[in-house]
């Protein structure tokens, strides 16, 4: 059995290296390395693959969503709403742009935010909800689409862990993630489903005059040179990195589907033992995660035992927003993040990636059901 990895990108890699090395040596022999025909063309192939009007690519997810909150021309104690449960990234923007983050809880089953919660959380300072698709499948966005139009707010979706999954609505149509709200970001981070070889990210819309401001704020606020229409940064996806990318995306929707025959496989092993949860699907899942819960056993005993077998794992989160020191406020009632507080002490990530084998998975498996049943 190959050394089991929680991300194989080596093995990713040697099955499409031509592809890639190709890719690179384009941008290499035009010495193209910022802004170059790879980012155009990959920006298009991306806009075809999502059905979606712009996409403008950026240096990083993290950049994208700050600059997404920048195009919406959003105000100093704005008050934006998002999970407690998800990564840093998320509202460390909203702080950067001294917005007001107000976090609330998610569901216990599939890990989304909460509809009831952001409910109550709107006050007349609010101005966008930030819904995470965490792991791989969308929140409930046509609960949240309905609560921006009745309240006047923006929706930006953070689509870092989601690229490439299917969102059908109530009518039974079909969108890709990232493509319902007024605006998204994603990450392209090397473990991504879809990933680069460094960092990157890019901002999706349909909006044409966002999409113009955004192009703007990416590239130091110029639509010509030397001329700065608006306040910006400098948030440029490199040449190298979109030929990677532009190289694995026709192989997207082909990784996307060996996560789910992956997790299929995790699911029946686990599917009858006590003690753990499976992860649910509400939609289209893609799995950049498999995350189980762990109900009733010692979740951080469980950690210490896979690692003692050569089997890395992890605890995506372990401390809740609104308890990380930089984030706490006075505001936040800990009545009001039950589900979160609970899921730091349950949830335990699985090796996840498109090189899975099966007795990889048969060995996971068996590992952890041995602990559970001991």
């Amino acid at each position: 059995m190959k050394k089991i990895q929680m991300v194989d990108l080596k093995g990713q890699y040697t099955q499409i290296k031509k592809e890639v090395n190709d890719s690179i040596q384009e941008v290499l022999e035009t010495t193209t390395f910022v802004n170059g025909p790879k980012v155009h063309e990959f920006q298009k192939n991306l806009e075809n693959y999502l059905g979606v009007k712009h996409v403008i690519p950026c240096a990083n997810g993290t950049d994208a969503l700050q600059i997404a909150m920048m195009g919406l021309g959003l105000k100093p104690g704005d008050e934006v709403i998002t999970v407690d449960f998800t990564f840093a990234a998320t509202v460390e923007v909203i702080a950067l742009l001294n917005l007001t983050p107000v976090l609330v809880d998610v569901n216990p089953d599939d890990f989304n935010i909460d509809i009831e919660a952001v409910k109550r959380a709107i006050t007349p300072k609010t101005k966008a909800i930030v819904p995470v698709h965490l792991f791989g499948q969308c929140a409930n966005m046509d609960a949240i689409m309905e609560i921006a139009k009745q309240n006047n707010l923006f929706v930006i979706e953070d689509n870092a862990q989601a690229i490439g999954a299917k969102y059908t609505n109530s009518k039974g149509e079909k969108h890709m993630s990232g493509t319902i709200g007024h605006v998204a970001s994603t990450s392209f981070f090397p473990s991504k489903n879809l990933g680069c070889y460094g960092d990157g990210g890019a901002i999706f819309t349909n909006d044409d005059d966002l999409a113009h401001t955004l192009r703007g704020i990416v590239n130091h606020g110029m639509y010509k040179r030397y001329h700065h229409d608006v306040v910006g940064v400098n948030s440029r996806l490199d040449s190298i990195q979109a030929a990677v990318l532009d190289a694995k995306l026709p192989h997207l929707d082909t990784y996307n589907n060996k996560r789910k025959e992956a997790a299929a496989k995790y699911d029946k092993a686990f599917k009858d033992i006590q003690h753990i949860i499976i992860p649910k699907r509400s939609g289209d899942h893609v799995f950049h995660q498999y995350t189980l819960k762990i109900i009733d056993a010692d979740r951080d005993a469980l950690v210490q035992h896979l690692n003692d077998k050569g089997i890395p794992c992890g605890v995506y989160y372990p401390i809740p927003l609104h308890k990380q020191k930089a984030y706490m406020d006075s505001r936040y009632n800990e009545a009001d993040f039950k589900v979160t507080n609970q899921l730091v002490k349950e949830v335990i990530s699985l090796p996840m990636h498109t090189e899975l084998e099966d007795d990889q998975i048969e060995f996971i498996t068996k590992t952890v059901i041995e602990f559970i049943d001991n």
